[in-house]
């Protein structure tokens, strides 16, 4: 049966997801609307939706389910909207927000059904243009329904959703924000603290601004997110967090009793602990944060090395989303690091470095 399909906000998640659609739901009609005309011109042209109609609302009242693809307040405005038009009888209405608990109640106070929903999948890169079909795959994709949810409404979101490849996993709001603030949101916080902190700190040592490569740079990564959207997310969970920053600052605390006290018991435990815990985590799998693909490659001060490098993984399409090189080894040998979009390519590209030239290569 023909299904008309609505997606609000054509960024990177929304883009993908109508991507995926598109692909495994080739009888769905894919309706488009965002808040920027280039994007919805795009959309139409790089045949990523069928129609745009000229307002949002005519769009809301043809469709048969809504995903609001949109940080979590322009959800808020969204959900208020529908709840003032003629939509279509059993319309399915979702969302894509990082947080639940506000989102849920509020839409639990509305005549429609609906159905939270968080694909834990991303990208360093943002819009339309970064859209990727298998953005999704083997990444989980949270559902958190509410107590007029049917098990035929969830599956049926599945059913639509199934070109994404995703593992889905029902919960509850309330778990979700836990464990989402603990193990996404809580560490952006943190991430964005030390890179402030250490911006702070050049001003009196400027060397380390040239030493922060590498190591630091490395686990601050998640710093460079967008700013709007993560101080849209830490107030949609903001109670969650403050009992987080609450216990970490108790632990820093203990922390720096260690040290006063010289407790090198105390301190070769706390690491010892969080060697084995981080060692017993799942390696292969997607989880809160988006994991970071990289490939490293040993290359020789010459010219043209990089060069062969991209020319060599764009004979397999690789596509690739950051490279830099890393000045570890001054005037002895530079590393190459590659960053790709999942982990299919870091493995296809580690082979084709291995086999077809010289360079040891290696995955962290």
């Amino acid at each position: 049966m023909q299904k008309n399909v609505l997606i609000v906000g054509l960024g990177l998640i929304g883009s993908s997801l109508a991507s995926c659609i598109k692909a495994a739901q080739p009888d769905c009609v894919l309706y488009g609307w965002d808040y920027l005309d280039e994007t919805k011109a795009t959309a139409l042209t790089e045949d990523i939706v069928d129609i745009i109609l000229p307002s949002f609302d005519e769009n809301a009242i043809v469709a048969d389910v809504i995903i609001l693809a949109v940080p979590v307040k322009t959800s808020l405005s969204y959900l208020a909207k529908l709840a003032t038009l003629a939509l279509r009888k059993g319309v399915l209405v979702t969302d894509t927000g990082s947080t639940k608990e506000e989102i849920m109640a509020f839409a639990s106070q509305q005549p429609y059904l609906f159905i939270g929903g968080h694909p834990m999948a991303g990208s360093h890169k943002s819009g339309i243009q970064a859209r990727d079909e298998r953005l999704f795959e083997e990444a989980y994709y949270i559902l958190t329904p509410n107590h007029q949810t049917t098990t035929e409404n969830e599956t049926c979101l599945k059913e639509l959703l199934k070109g994404t490849k995703a593992k889905f996993l029902s919960m509850s709001a309330t778990e979700h924000d836990q464990i989402t603030g603990m193990l996404s949101h809580f560490p952006h916080i943190v991430a964005a603290a030390l890179v402030n902190q250490a911006d702070q700190f050049n001003l009196t040592y400027p060397r380390s601004k040239q030493l922060a490569a590498g190591g630091f740079r490395d686990i601050t990564r998640i710093a460079s997110s967008d700013p709007q959207m993560w101080t849209d997310i830490l107030l949609s969970n903001r109670e969650v967090l403050i009992e987080f920053i609450d216990q970490w600052q108790h632990r820093m605390t203990t922390v720096r009793d260690w040290l006063t006290q010289s407790n090198s018991p105390a301190i070769f435990n706390f690491f010892e602990r969080a060697r084995d815990t981080r060692e017993r985590l799942p390696i292969h799998q997607k989880g809160s944060i988006p994991a970071f693909y990289d490939l490293f490659i040993d290359i020789p001060d010459s010219p043209g090395i990089i060069g062969e490098v991209t020319s060599l993984l764009g004979t397999a399409s690789l596509s690739l989303v950051n490279l830099r090189i890393l000045e570890t080894r001054e005037e002895i040998i530079g590393v190459l690091q590659l960053s790709f979009k999942n982990q299919k390519d870091q493995y296809i590209g580690q082979q084709l470095i291995t086999e077809k030239t010289p360079y040891r290569c290696w995955i962290k």
